[in-house]
């Protein structure tokens, strides 16, 4: 049956890798990567012999369209990011949408989101929270911390390594040096670590040891 599958993939230890997920890769016709590098090596671990193609955020918006049609022809798609589930801040909401809009369905799979076990891990209130992703670089930024400054539920953010010790002085600026924060890196890999504290004593830790890996920000809201 012609069908797009959002598969996840796991975000460090590749024991996280559904049997599921798997068995959807070797079935169908084609896997849609972010890097086909990346990715190559995989799906060399778990034997999976299935034909990659290219797809991330600079060639997206022009291969939809084909992939649609090669979806109503009758192939099967399944999409993988680097890591992850695809489409919370990856490539994957604009070919979901369009398979939507034309009729054809789409099956996403259960599985790794780093941002989960962030927040579980944090110890901050989970039973509402926002998930933010990554922060405007420069045009928006300001307006988007004016606002979260009044935000009461519990706030997430991907953050890169080398814009964490800014960010954390930011959360300080804006959100006030007492306001919780949980910093989790290298989630489910060897180097696993989550620094909790005040925005201020979270700051004072990454400005002495420098950050390496992918790091998810947990922040507590407004009281």
């Amino acid at each position: 049956m012609s069908k797009l599958y959002i598969v996840p993939t796991p975000i460090g230890n590749l024991d996280d890798m559904t049997f599921r997920a798997i068995k959807v890769l070797q079935e169908v016709d084609v896997i849609l990567a972010e890097d086909t590098r990346t990715s190559g090596k995989l799906l060399k671990h778990f034997e999976i012999n299935t034909p990659m193609q290219s797809h991330h955020m600079h060639n997206e918006h022009k291969t939809v369209e084909n992939l649609v049609r090669r979806l109503q022809g009758g192939e099967s798609i399944a999409l993988i990011s680097d890591a992850g589930t695809p489409a919370i801040s990856d490539p994957g909401f604009l070919l979901t949408r369009a398979c939507v809009e034309n009729g054809v369905v789409v099956e996403c799979l259960p599985g790794a989101t780093a941002f989960v076990p962030a927040l579980v891990n944090s110890g901050l209130p989970n039973d509402r929270f926002v998930f933010e992703g990554f922060l405007p670089e420069k045009k928006g930024r300001q307006t988007r911390f004016l606002f979260l400054s009044e935000e009461t539920r519990t706030m997430i953010f991907y953050v890169s390594p080398h814009k964490l010790v800014k960010t954390l002085g930011e959360f300080v600026n804006y959100f006030g040096s007492d306001r919780q924060v949980s910093v989790s890196r290298e989630l489910s890999k060897l180097h696993e670590e989550t620094v909790r504290g005040t925005a201020a004593q979270v700051l004072s830790h990454f400005e002495v040891k420098p950050p390496k890996g992918e790091i998810v920000a947990v922040v507590a809201g407004k009281k």
